[in-house]
């Protein structure tokens, strides 16, 4: 799939306005865009407790769960979401609104050969992540978000 990347700032307000309409729509509008599925990732701020909303693609790994990638289109740091990610105290887990409903995950950093191999396939399906990893030496982060309990339906 050919795009071109917004920069950092237009992906911030993108997202403020993808998470606007997710919220807002009953309708397909907004679950898929750029030809890619979306989730609605609830997030609590690491050091604000605040309550957090992000829209993000998901890639589905070999066993269909979905997986989500903290590339932020190569910048410099992980994004916000991720960072609230690591605090395991605030974000035991996470709310993940679908197209066709919520549920609860308890999150999973893919690390090591797994990162990899499921990072080389997902490469294979949206080359353009390579191109993000490429742009920065941080080590993109990979979260897989099992459904752990479904909240609605």
């Amino acid at each position: 799939m050919e795009w071109e990347t917004p920069t950092h700032d237009e992906i911030v307000e993108i997202s403020k306005m993808h998470v606007a309409i997710l919220e807002s729509a009953e309708s397909d509008q907004g679950w898929v865009m750029a030809g890619m599925h979306h989730v609605l990732l609830f997030t609590l701020g690491r050091r604000t407790r605040n309550l957090h909303r992000v829209a993000l693609p998901f890639w589905r790994d070999p066993d269909g769960v979905r997986v989500v990638i903290g590339s932020f289109a190569g910048a410099r740091s992980d994004p916000a979401w991720i960072l609230n990610l690591h605090d395991r105290e605030v974000n035991p887990g996470v709310k993940v609104k679908t197209q066709h409903g919520t549920y609860w995950a308890i999150h999973e950093f893919l690390i090591g050969e797994e990162r990899d191999d499921l990072w080389s396939r997902m490469t294979a399906d949206r080359a353009f992540y390579g191109d993000y990893q490429d742009t920065t030496e941080r080590k993109i982060p990979m979260v897989r978000l099992p459904e752990n309990e479904v909240i609605e339906s």
